[in-house]
């Protein structure tokens, strides 16, 4: 008998009854199945090789960076900005000590959120609105969430930053700008702000990052680069719950260098006492060399809001004011000058041989030039009057008859030369050009020929013709001057620019000199100007914003159109120190701007003749009353 397995001969799955195609068949599909397995091998194999490479070989030191960065911790050391003094040395810009909380984004949980904002008492959206914008750094960069944190949210991250509540919290102190109060020489200053995602994208701001704080305006962002600073850095050795255990690196910042402006502040606070409450802008300056002593422009703003991130509510409030606060008047007021601008007009015209001190021309009280008549200030008129009185009394129809004689172009040779219809320099921004009108000019802008008729408002400082306070500064001072006009500035520079000289008649320059003499002194239209014992000369200027027709049309237009008052003065009559611009918008006639300039002009001789060289300690913002130089 047998001992082994007894199969059926008519069991299926015996092997003498299996076709031998079926046997084929499944020989094949195996064979199948080991080369699909054998293929899948091999790919995951070469793709294990592949990450291999490019971790190790190809991007070994970008990797290993970030493999660092887990266990190694950066924290920011924030520079402080320079100060910014005024030509004695006295503070005018500080910085104060605060602080503000960073956000590390690597061990950041979402939960986590709600009770941060809560606990910083801000809006949720706010600081998830944050976070998006930040989206596109490192993960490994933290983020600062809010700034000047009071002592309740000191508190709240100091006892919530540990492994188990919010390790992603980082307290982080600062020096944090700070603007004196009541706005003093806020637009020359500026403000300092985060720099934002579309200035990222100029070229002027690549060396920047999101986060960083900047000159925004003014002498903040003109000096940023000497002001800014140099950031430091703390680097820890953190374990993997986040506690640090070692300080392997810290690099101090290095604080951004001082600047010294020209301005003083003598002149500056009466300066702004003098123009409160008024709408425009006074400017100081030295016409022996450019100094910008003081520079006005109101309303005005708080620097302090924008130290940082400014609130929305903050931002709503002055960008949407109809008096434009944010508008520096000094550089960016494009204004008709009015009567201010007749000296230039006045010197072109000796210069050009087209009048003579003895020149007369009758004011009847207006006069027709080429089929339109033009009035004259005084509705009676001046009578005959010659180029010393026609300056000091302003009278319109002499000074019709002397541009009707000059041309628009000859006038317009000696004003670009005096600074007009084109940046005076200055080192501010934002600098507008204002408009010297010519035939050229005309034709270029209008597609227009020059009318004759047109110089004849040109003449009186209306018409096509804009200026600026600061252009107005530098066109009389370098009158003064004898025919020198200087580059203005507002930091101490040793290395000054050459002015521009001219070789006007000395002669000639005396004769307008001497009727701007007789503005203030002999009666003329600006003798509310007047200083006992200091030779004041000066000019007034009343500008029309809209036409008479016009104004007699509406009662209402014409109390919103109301004429800008202009003055402009200097001191002394031979070699003058300190000329004033000042614009008084909606002041109704210049003699109502002439106090304003009056009033700088006795601080800067009173100041000179008591040699005082303090000034009471600044008010500033109320956090900030401690520790501020003055």
């Amino acid at each position: 008998m047998s001992t082994g397995t007894l199969r059926n001969p008519n069991d299926p799955l015996n092997p003498e009854k299996l076709d031998p195609a079926v046997l084929h068949d499944d020989t094949n599909y195996a064979s199948g199945k080991i080369a699909f397995f054998q293929y899948v091998s091999v790919a995951v194999f070469l793709f294990l090789i592949a990450g291999f490479w490019k971790l190790q070989v190809q991007n070994n030191e970008l990797y290993s960076e970030a493999a660092e960065r887990n266990r190694i911790k950066s924290t920011p050391i924030l520079a402080a900005r320079g100060k910014i003094l005024d030509r004695e040395g006295r503070t005018i810009v500080d910085n104060h000590s605060s602080f503000s909380v960073y956000l590390s984004r690597e061990n950041l949980k979402d939960e986590h959120l709600p009770a941060i904002a809560a606990g910083l008492n801000m809006d949720f959206e706010e600081l998830s609105s944050r976070l998006r914008r930040f989206r596109s750094r490192p993960k490994y960069q933290a983020i600062v969430i809010k700034e000047e944190l009071s002592p309740a949210e000191i508190a709240f991250v100091e006892s919530h930053h540990d492994p188990d509540t919010f390790p992603e919290l980082e307290l982080v102190h600062v020096q944090h700008r700070l603007y004196p109060r009541d706005n003093l020489l806020a637009h020359a200053i500026g403000y300092v702000g985060e720099v934002t995602e579309a200035e990222l994208d100029l070229a002027d701001f690549a060396r920047y990052n999101q986060g960083d704080v900047i000159g925004k305006a003014g002498i903040e962002r003109q000096y940023n680069e000497i002001l800014m600073g140099v950031d430091g850095q703390r680097q820890v050795v953190v374990d993997n719950k986040g506690n640090e255990r070692e300080v392997i690196r810290y690099k101090e910042a290095e604080p951004g260098r001082s600047l010294q402006l020209t301005v003083d502040l003598d002149l500056q606070i009466v300066a702004e006492l003098a123009l409160e409450g008024r709408r425009g802008s006074v400017v100081a300056m030295d016409p022996r060399n450019g100094e910008v002593l003081a520079m006005v422009s109101r309303p005005s703003f708080d620097p302090n809001k924008f130290a940082g991130r400014i609130r929305q509510k903050d931002w709503n409030e002055i960008f949407n004011n109809p008096e434009k606060p944010m508008l520096n008047r000094a550089i960016q007021a494009n204004l008709a000058p009015g009567s201010t601008f007749k000296p230039l007009v006045a010197l072109a015209a000796l210069e050009n041989g087209v009048i003579d001190e003895n020149t007369t021309f009758h004011c009847p009280g207006g006069m027709s030039f080429y089929g339109h008549y033009h009035a004259c200030h005084k509705k009676g008129g001046h009578g005959t009057v010659n180029l010393h009185q026609a300056i000091a009394q302003s009278c319109d129809v002499f000074f019709y008859n002397v541009g009707n004689r000059l041309g628009i172009d000859k006038l317009a040779k000696l004003g670009e030369l005096a600074g007009l219809g084109k940046e005076t320099g200055i080192d501010l921004p934002f600098e507008y050009r204002g408009v010297l009108p010519s035939s050229r000019w005309k034709a270029r802008t209008l597609r227009q020929p020059w009318f004759p008729g047109d110089t004849i408002s040109v003449a009186i400082g209306q018409g096509y013709l804009a200026i600026t306070p600061l252009q107005l500064a530098v066109m009389t001072g370098g009158i003064a001057a004898g025919g020198v006009w200087q580059r203005p500035h507002m930091v101490k520079d040793p290395n000054r620019i050459e002015p521009r000289k001219s070789d006007v008649n000395l002669d000639n320059v005396n004769q307008v000199v001497y009727g701007m003499y007789g503005v203030v002194n002999q009666g003329g239209t600006g003798r509310v100007a007047r200083l006992p014992g200091i030779d004041v000369c000066g000019k007034t200027g009343t500008a029309q914003l809209a036409s008479n027709e016009l104004l007699r049309s509406s009662a209402r237009l014409a109390a919103e159109l109301r004429d800008n008052a202009w003055f402009v003065g200097f001191a002394p009559r031979v070699n003058p120190e300190i000329v004033v611009a000042v614009l008084f918008e909606a002041g109704g006639h210049g003699d109502q701007a002439a106090p304003i300039s009056r009033d700088v002009i006795k601080a800067y001789f009173d100041k000179k003749n008591r040699n005082v060289n303090r000034l009471p300690t600044l008010a500033l913002a109320p956090h900030a009353q401690k520790g501020f130089a003055n």
